[in-house]
């Protein structure tokens, strides 16, 4: 029997190569003088893959539900500012990301509010999530996840600030869920309110070269807060409690007992600030609702001012070292020891490398790579004060 045709089987074999080939992604540009005006309009005519760029202004009441499966979405330029002006997606947030892939960078987030006071910046429901350079001001929530334990979210360069001074609901500026993984990097969180400036709930949290200090306006309630253990990573930070804070704890773990099969916290290379005359309590667990197994590594902290720290924590502590109300400013940017601190070389870095800090916070935003020290301090900074720029 003779073969049909070859004309034949090349056009079958074309038309398998289309349907393998992905159409080619699109850019889809949102501006006052583009054909796509808003972005509502924008999350309405992206597919899979594409780029959205919003170009800078202010968006008023200009919502929108991300529903695809892959998108990256860019401010261009001068930061593009959402404002909400009581308008949410969803009655949740400025933008909500249904279930898929996701980044977004340089866009402000500002003024969300919901009926249930739970407005969100940002509305992360399921996927993949990261966002970076972006600013977070005067939402109810500065940004929210639901609780699906495989999403994860990454923050990276980005600013949270200035929470309502509303007493209705409890406001954080950054809320994590019930989801596998959380990492924040080179972000700043200041001017709580009653709720925390981070609260996370995920299955593994990593908190590294961040700047979380309220400031003088500040009320927040906890600084960091981890209430449902999991495991905790935080490494390389500046946490500072403001004068007129409302709870003496800063760092708290396991306050409603524990969800997770694995229960650690870990602790190494951050500055610890009270900036109020009532003593602190720097660390907080409840060990008494958390596993006889539960993990506690607590090295190489600095704390300043008055408060308690390792006393009454479990676990094992090595390399903590304490410096009297006013040894650093953050007001003034003061958070490094000088070249000529007791405390150069009275401490060794952790053995273990995820431990380990490898960048520092630079000012406003963002981290620079950490220089190896020849002589190691304890807290966020090895720079000295006479290095920074």
């Amino acid at each position: 029997m003779r073969c049909r045709p070859a004309r034949w089987c090349r056009a079958g074999l074309y038309g398998l190569a289309l349907l393998a080939c992905p159409l080619q992604a699109a850019v889809i540009t949102v501006g006052p003088q583009e054909s796509v005006r808003r972005i509502a309009d924008a999350a309405r005519l992206a597919k899979d893959g594409d780029t959205v760029l919003i170009q800078p202004g202010t968006y008023a009441g200009d919502v929108a539900v991300w529903r695809q499966k892959s998108l990256e979405i860019r401010g261009i330029g001068a930061r593009p500012v959402l404002d909400a002006r009581g308008t949410v997606a969803e009655g949740k947030a400025i933008w909500v990301f249904s279930d898929g892939d996701f980044k977004v960078s340089n866009i402000a987030f500002r003024g969300a509010r919901a009926a249930d006071y739970n407005g969100a910046g940002i509305r992360f429901e399921r996927g993949r999530l990261e966002v970076r350079d972006c600013l977070f001001e005067d939402n109810e929530m500065g940004l929210l996840t639901a609780n699906f334990e495989d999403a994860a979210l990454r923050v990276l360069d980005s600013e949270f600030r200035d929470a309502p001074r509303d007493t209705r609901s409890l406001h954080h500026l950054l809320y994590v869920g019930r989801i596998a993984h959380l990492s924040v990097e080179g972000s700043r969180f200041h001017g709580g309110y009653q709720g925390h400036l981070l609260k996370s709930r995920a299955r593994r949290s990593e908190i590294r070269s961040n700047l979380l200090i309220d400031g003088k306006d500040g009320q927040a309630s906890y600084e960091l807060e981890f209430p449902e253990g999991g495991v905790a990573v935080v490494v390389g930070n500046v946490i500072g409690q403001g004068a007129d804070s409302a709870n003496p704890t800063v760092l708290a773990y396991g306050a409603e007992g524990s969800h997770w099969p694995e229960n650690r916290l870990l602790l190494t290379h951050n500055t610890l600030i009270s900036e109020g005359w009532r003593p602190a309590l720097f660390a907080r667990t409840w060990g008494d609702r958390l596993p006889a197994d539960t993990r506690f590594v607590v090295r190489n902290n600095l704390t300043v001012g008055l408060g308690l720290f390792t006393l009454g924590l479990p676990g094992w502590h090595q390399g903590n070292h304490a410096l009297p109300p006013g040894a650093l400013d953050p007001a003034q940017g003061d958070l490094t020891l000088a070249e000529d601190s007791m405390l150069r070389g009275r401490v060794s870095p952790p053995p273990e490398a995820g431990l380990r800090p490898t960048a520092e916070f630079r000012f406003p935003v963002g981290t620079v790579p950490l220089v190896v020290p020849t002589r190691w301090v304890p807290g966020a900074f090895q720079r000295p004060a006479t290095m920074l720029p």
